[in-house]
């Protein structure tokens, strides 16, 4: 295939009214840069001629609020802008997506985990060095719109480069991760395009790296390989797919007009994503006048708003159940393992040698097999091997690997005016790789959308295709492992899909203008418990199965909040830091009166040891059923419910089962006779005891952070209990309890409208916008999230202006 070159940078011409407006606007903050005291107003960097620019007005909290000519200036902006809180950060994935961290850091260190599921640096390069060498990305970039990235997503990608690039060249790195580090170099507008091709790819060859990289076809004589059961492969499918152990999910919901005060769309975001490393939000608002408006999270390295909103619409993601991947088992030619039969006839694999440098020895090459579906592997993570054999081996599909459109999806969001705008976009550019989308509108509308790229697996094809392994997977976890050796088990198109092997938009689950669209990581069923969602395949997610904890708790409260009415964004704000746990509400009663009748006040931990727990059965009485930081009891039950889901199956836990019939309340009534409820206790008792922590200690004297050498208490509960503002802590009992959190709570939204010109938004990112320790604001945020508090967001010209801290920098290449 003939490689089409870079188009060149070209500026956006709307005409002469748009042109009048960015004048407006850049003499505004000329005009405010003059006015600013000498610290406030930054230095004006020298052009080179014909180079790009920016103006940046940083607002509290380091807020960027980037205002450019068009979408390379954006772009440049954003870039810049984002080094100068994240460089570090930044490096290391580009790093990452040119597949040098071995050359660096080693072949055997682990990366951070944010672009790929690969367990050491070497199978992370050895996977991105072969993206690399098939110009895989570069044939993405080359492929006409709308099936691949427009001109102004290019655009915006070669601005970014330009833009990270100037700050590298005209500052000093003072981030200690990465000072002085020979790995931080200059960038081009293919590794961004790289970074988002990883994005877009996590659920898919992202999970298979080290069974990518590590297929090799058995030698010619050697003792096949024993596979596990099916039933154990599908039980590992399913963990593998399940959202209560990944570090993403998220929370959202959309109220319409029905539910408000004033008759307009509310929309509540709280997205649960990793506190650190390449995998985090960063906020900023980009403005092209006449053009452009629009303010939110980015992922970093990406060059558009993730989830965000503008002056007339607010949307939000959550990680969605539909899976985005399949297999085809491979039926081998017997005199050649690296061939495959198709219809009777045979193929070759087509090999790909891959050489990486490694640090400190000789380059490391490795042979990877690929084939009409997709890349040969042997695993799907440890639990999921898939053993190539002298008759049988597994190629993976991943649609995503074909999708370089996410960006034209953000843009087209921040250019809508309501719902329907949103799903327009959502069908012109199919550039979602897995997350669904919860939005409203000024107008009063609401949506739910599931509109993801999937394989095109229908029940139908499954049914005549799976091999008898696929015929356990796929029911279990949606996984369809299809007979690769049949030419009619290939997957179709949908008319109106913008590649083949896809589903077109038309059978995207979508729930429009309901009181509430709610989701927290199950499938599309309940997005509405009053209206649920049916109809659509396995692959999606399920129907009529037990919910989350968290989707029960969540579907609970927003529904009440619905049928109460009158809401107003303050009412978002109290269901963010609520801290409510489900869990507790459920368990907490039954657990405190079992633990009273325990004969002596004790119980028989794991090691056969007698506990004490008489103090505990008060403590779990007065826990007030909140994970917030002066909760008493809180840590106590937190241990203890750790400890008892992990013993008892949910099949025994309750003693009123599951009823699809009635999916929010049930199952319910802890069976508190099962052996190990009594364990568990004693267990959680002994173990803040061992730890020297009070029983009834408050949560945030051990669930915290520390930044700068400064406790930051920190509220929130885990996702087996079920709460909104999630928060997966690291427990560290010498450390005195909870002293980091992994995942969780990150950028978070409220939006509504008054009918101002003006949305009325409060935002909070929780881990702060710098990864620096020695930034301004590394820690800013954090402390406002401890204390429950939101920053101020200003989204119009005139509030910009008023700022207290503002800061205006005027950037150029």
């Amino acid at each position: 295939m003939r490689i089409r070159p870079i188009r060149p940078i070209r500026p956006v011409r709307r005409g002469h009214s748009r042109r009048t407006v960015l004048g407006v606007a850049l003499l505004a903050a000329l005009a405010t840069t003059a006015a600013l005291p000498p610290a406030a107003a930054d230095r004006s960097e020298r052009p080179h001629r014909g180079g790009l620019s920016a103006t940046i007005r940083y607002t509290e909290y380091g807020i960027p609020h980037i205002l450019a000519k068009d979408y390379a200036d954006l772009g440049f902006g954003t870039g810049w802008a984002q080094a100068a809180d994240q460089v570090c950060t930044l490096a290391d994935g580009f790093l990452t997506v040119r597949g040098e961290r071995s050359r660096y850091f080693g072949p055997d260190a682990a990366p951070d985990g944010s672009l790929s599921s690969a367990t050491a640096n070497l199978s992370s390069d050895l996977y991105f060095r072969g993206v690399r060498e098939a110009h895989t990305v570069e044939k993405l970039l080359a492929t006409p719109a709308p099936a691949g990235p427009s001109r102004d997503v290019e655009d915006t990608m070669r601005g970014w480069a330009a833009g990270y690039n100037a700050w590298l060249a005209q500052n000093r790195i003072t981030d200690p991760a990465c000072k002085g580090a020979a790995w931080v170099k200059p960038v081009s507008a293919l590794d961004v395009a790289a970074r988002g091709f990883a994005i877009s790819v996590l659920g898919g060859q992202g999970r298979g790296v080290d069974g990518i990289t590590a297929a090799r076809p058995p030698a010619a004589g050697a003792p096949g390989t024993t596979a596990p059961s099916k039933e154990r492969l599908a039980a590992a499918a399913r963990e593998l797919f399940a959202q209560d152990s990944s570090d993403m999910g998220s929370n959202a919901v959309a109220f319409s007009g029905a539910t408000t005060a004033n008759g307009r769309g509310l929309l509540l975001g709280n997205p649960h994503y990793p506190w650190q490393g390449g995998r985090r939000f960063w906020q900023s608002q980009q403005t092209i006048p006449g053009e452009l408006d629009v303010m939110g999270g980015s992922l970093l390295g990406t060059t558009t708003i993730s989830i965000g909103h503008n002056s007339r619409i607010a949307w939000s993601h959550t990680v969605a159940t539909g899976v985005t991947l399949n297999l085809h088992q491979l039926t081998l030619d017997p005199a050649d393992p690296t061939a495959y039969m198709v219809d009777g006839k045979r193929q070759r694999m087509t090999k790909r040698t891959v050489s990486v440098p490694v640090r400190g020895g000789a380059d490391v090459t490795r042979t990877q097999w690929w084939t009409r579906y997709g890349p040969v592997v042997t695993s799907l993570g440890a639990q999921l091997p898939l053993p190539w054999t002298a008759t049988t081996a597994y190629a993976l599909n991943d649609p995503n690997a074909a999708n370089l459109r996410a960006s034209d999806t953000a843009l087209g969001f921040s250019k809508s005016r309501s719902t329907d705008d949103v799903l327009r976009a959502l069908r012109r550019t199919q550039g979602i790789p897995w997350v669904n989308t919860i939005a409203a509108d000024a107008q009063g509308h609401s949506l739910f959308t599931q509109s993801q790229v999937l394989p095109r697996i229908t029940d139908d094809l499954a049914a005549r295709c799976s091999t008898p392994l696929g015929k356990v997977t796929y029911p279990a976890s949606g996984v369809a492992v299809l007979d690769g050796s049949r030419g009619d088990c290939a997957l179709g198109r949908d008319k109106d899909a913008l590649q083949p092997g896809i589903f077109g938009p038309a059978e995207m689950p979508v729930l429009k203008d309901a009181p509430y669209a709610e989701n927290s990581n199950d499938s599309a069923w309940l997005a509405n418990a009053d209206r649920p969602l049916t109809g659509y395949e396995r692959v999606f997610g399920t129907v009529g199965t037990p919910r989350s904890m968290r989707t029960r708790g969540a579907v609970e409260d927003v529904a009440a909040m619905a049928a109460t009415g009158g809401l107003k964004v303050a009412d978002l704000q109290r269901q963010q830091f609520a801290d409510r746990a489900p869990a507790g509400d459920l368990a907490a009663a039954d657990a405190a009166r079992a633990c009273a009748a325990l004969p002596g006040g004790t119980a028989t931990g794991s090691d056969g040891t007698a506990v004490d727990v008489a103090q505990a059965c008060g403590v779990l009485a007065g826990w007030d059923r909140t994970m917030s930081t002066g909760s008493r009891g809180a840590l106590l039950f937190d241990r203890f419910w750790r400890r008892l889901t992990a013993a008892v199956g949910p099949d025994k836990l309750w003693k009123v089962p599951f009823s699809a019939a009635d999916p929010v309340r049930t199952p319910h009534t802890l069976d508190t006779a099962q052996p190990g409820f009594a364990t568990a206790l004693a267990d959680a008792v002994a173990e803040l005891r061992a730890a020297g922590i009070p029983l009834d200690s408050r949560l945030g004297a051990h669930q915290f952070v520390v930044r700068s050498g400064e406790r930051i208490p920190v509220h929130g509960g885990t996702e087996s209990l079920g709460v909104w503002n999630k928060v997966e802590p690291t427990w560290d009992p010498e450390g005195g309890g909870y002293t980091e959190v992994v995942h969780g709570s990150s950028y978070i939204q409220a939006v509504g409208w008054d009918g101002g010109s003006c949305p009325v938004a409060r935002t909070l990112l929780t881990y702060s916008q710098s990864s620096n320790p020695n930034a301004a604001h590394h820690s800013d945020q954090t402390r406002l999230f401890s204390q429950k508090k939101w920053a101020t967001e200003r989204f119009c010209e005139k509030d910009i202006l008023r700022s207290p801290a503002l800061k205006v920098v005027r950037v150029r290449d």
